[in-house]
């Protein structure tokens, strides 16, 4: 007894308690994964490596084929848009590798501008963020209400015109035509690009917020202007946010691409369950290898950097 009054437990250490904390905070999330997640994608995997019919006595009747589902997709199969979907994959990787630092770099520069100290600054982030939370048709379809299509559709259009940026940037400037062509495609598409990095400014600019501000107040005191301070104390706090923003830019560029339309088509529509699910196979693997390649980049460039 005397033994027992005298022990006490032990406190964790930090790296142990970090390691516990992760745990916990984990366990949702696989739990989740295993009810709702495990099932369906091992489905998945099994209705792409098959022909799925239906059988005489009711429900699904499955063929093992191995890889002819994944083949015929690529040799045979066209798209809704009658277009090989070598051809549709390729489009929309190179659209999406492009767009996605973008979008990334834009919503970093908008957090930025919101986040700078001014008088009606709170004024400002509502009417930011206001075609973002109520969704951009709908501020179109108030414009159109007020002020009539035509009108609005020819301030847009006198605003940004295709022809007339390329025009510019070619006689101002010296980058080739495809860049040209590719930065005036991004201006005229800049509506877009605003209502599509909402949530991705807001993350930036939780982000800036947690900075700790005697970081910049000593790097004042050093003689640091404003571009050393964002490149020698913005930019490397905010690595793991610009991490997290790249996945969330990635994947959500592909949920919003013509393949997951695709990919209803041939399960629902066409009602070819198992080259959808060969699509949805594909599909899901391009992701995640396009969203590795895309991190090893970001990496690369951080290394280089010293963020």
């Amino acid at each position: 007894m005397n033994k027992l009054k005298g022990f006490r437990l032990r406190k964790p250490g930090f790296r142990t308690s970090r390691k516990i904390n992760a745990i916990v905070f984990l366990i949702p999330f696989l739990l989740g994964f295993f009810l709702f997640f495990a099932i369906p994608i091992y489905n998945l995997i099994v209705f792409s490596l098959s022909r799925v019919e239906v059988a005489e006595e009711g429900g699904m009747a499955l063929t093992f084929v191995g890889f002819e589902n994944f083949i015929n997709l690529f040799m045979i199969e066209v798209s809704t848009a009658n277009q090989q979907f070598l051809r549709v994959f390729a489009d929309e990787n190179m659209r999406i590798f492009l767009h996605a630092p973008i979008t990334v770099i834009f919503s970093l520069f908008a957090a930025l501008l919101i986040n700078v100290r001014f008088r009606g600054r709170g004024i400002v982030r509502v009417v930011f963020f206001l075609p973002i939370v109520t969704g951009l048709p709908i501020v179109q379809s108030l414009l159109t209400v007020t002020t009539g299509a035509d009108i609005m559709d020819a301030s847009i259009a006198d605003t940004f015109v295709t022809m007339t940026i390329m025009s510019f940037l070619i006689n101002y400037t010296f980058l080739p035509i495809n860049v040209v062509g590719f930065i005036a495609s991004v201006a005229n598409d800049i509506f877009t690009l605003i209502s599509n990095v909402g949530v991705q400014t807001l993350i930036f600019l939780a982000g800036l917020q947690s900075i700790n501000p005697s970081l910049y107040e000593v790097a004042k005191i050093e003689g640091a202007n404003n571009y050393e301070t964002f490149w020698k104390i913005t930019l490397p706090m905010l690595t793991n946010v610009i991490v997290f923003v790249i996945v969330y830019s990635f994947v959500d560029l592909f949920l919003s691409s013509p393949l997951a339309n695709e990919v209803y088509a041939y399960g629902f529509l066409r009602n070819n369950i198992g080259m959808g699910a060969s699509l949805s196979m594909v599909y899901m693997v391009n992701v995640v290898l396009g969203l590795l390649i895309l991190l090893f980049a970001y990496r690369k460039v951080a290394g280089q950097h010293d963020w």
